[in-house]
């Protein structure tokens, strides 16, 4: 669920948001109840926790896919671990909300195209490496998933692959074509215009009635633009750096409290499965409240500087990895642990663990090896005047 305002990504999700768009620009002529700038590595390391909760949710957490690698379902191999895992899903509407504020730092004084150029340069590079390198494992003779054709392979380096209809190559990738949406209205609606507090509010708001009004009218076209389901998690966001911006801004305040009670609604409605049988695991409401009140709460404690003691240089590095890691998770995360498990018979708390370590190295050298040479590269390019 992912870039730069003055040095700080499923998508970042993201959120996927970038590690440089964590130090926030210096607000001119700061009030006495206005945060001083400074880098927020804590919401680094928030990222990361955020991703490390929906792999431990695809490896553990869920049935399917991850099956065929374990060998049988994961609840038979974490009779326990796999009721936490289920909730693990839940890391996705914490990016999101991490991306609101992110993307409101990274929108702030900044022009369009600017804007623009930060969120392809950050997005792309990583996401196209992806694509062609889980194409090209699941191309492998011995591996048992199917790859997609060729045709929705390249389909999906445009980023557009599902309001097209396409398969996906990576199954995290829904999180990003939600994230553009967002950046989409954001940029039209806030940074076209020029960011300050008054517009802002008056987006939140009008965003909050409307994704409201889209769930009431049952329209497709207006669920797809405002996207009611996950706006209340952005809108949270955003709301939360206007409280970093001054903690004693009302309206912040009441922008966060609508968006989280407006949000809980959602996950609980779209999670919830204790009426289901079937379920691989059965959440409890009070559970998936709880992990979306953890994810205000953590960005709010952040935003109020109560965390600003985290400021430890490896959290630079774990905001880092993030982006990478939550998009090559998942689907090697699987030809790895079926490997390990199936191949090397090694036990099965063994193998998660050399999974999530191997995913985090893959990350590393992607961000080394990818991100750090063609971000910058990507943004001159997309910055030059035409």
């Amino acid at each position: 669920m992912t870039e730069t305002v003055v040095s700080t990504s499923k998508s970042q999700p993201a959120a996927a948001v970038s590690v440089q768009e964590t130090s926030v620009p210096p607000p001119p002529a700061p009030s006495p109840g206005r945060r001083a700038a400074g880098r927020l590595r804590a919401l680094d390391g928030l990222r990361l926790v955020a991703a490390l909760m929906v792999a431990v949710y695809h490896y553990a957490g869920r049935g399917g896919y991850v099956t065929e690698a374990w060998g049988t379902t994961p609840k038979h191999q974490f009779p326990t671990l796999h009721q936490f895992a289920a909730y693990g899903c839940l890391g996705v509407q914490v990016f999101f909300v991490i991306s609101g504020f992110v993307i409101c730092m990274s929108g702030w004084g900044r022009p369009l195209k600017s804007f623009f150029a930060s969120r392809a340069s950050r997005l792309m590079p990583a996401y196209w490496v992806a694509v062609v390198l889980v194409t090209a494992v699941f191309a492998l003779p011995p591996v048992v998933y199917e790859a997609v054709s060729p045709s929705d392979a390249l389909l999906n380096l445009t980023l557009l692959q599902q309001p097209l209809g396409a398969d996906r190559v990576l199954g995290v990738c829904w999180t990003l074509w939600v994230e553009i949406r967002f950046y989409a209205l954001f940029a039209l609606c806030v940074v076209l215009p020029g960011a300050n507090r008054r517009r802002v509010i008056m987006f939140c708001a009008g965003w909050t009635l409307a994704a409201a009004l889209a769930q009431a009218a049952h329209q497709p076209l207006l669920d797809l633009v405002v996207m009611p389901e996950y706006a209340a998690f952005f809108i949270g966001g955003i709301g939360l750096y206007l409280v970093h911006r001054d903690r004693r801004d009302a309206y912040a305040w009441g922008i966060v409290l609508v968006s989280f009670l407006i949000g809980q609604h959602y996950a609980v409605v779209d999670l919830w499965n204790a009426s289901d049988p079937d379920a691989f695991a059965h959440r409890t409401t009070t559970g998936i409240v709880g992990v979306v009140a953890f994810g205000f709460v953590a960005v709010a404690a952040i935003a109020l500087g109560w965390l600003n003691w985290a400021n430890w240089r490896w959290l630079t590095v774990a905001g880092a990895l993030t982006y990478p890691f939550y998009l090559v998770h998942e689907h090697l995360g699987w030809v790895v642990i079926r490997v390990l498990h199936r191949t090397l018979e090694l036990p099965a708390s063994v193998t998660f663990a050399l999974t999530i370590t191997a995913m985090l190295l893959l990350a590393w050298l992607m961000n080394r090896f990818v991100e750090k040479p063609m971000t910058p590269w990507l943004r001159g390019v997309l910055s030059r005047k035409l």
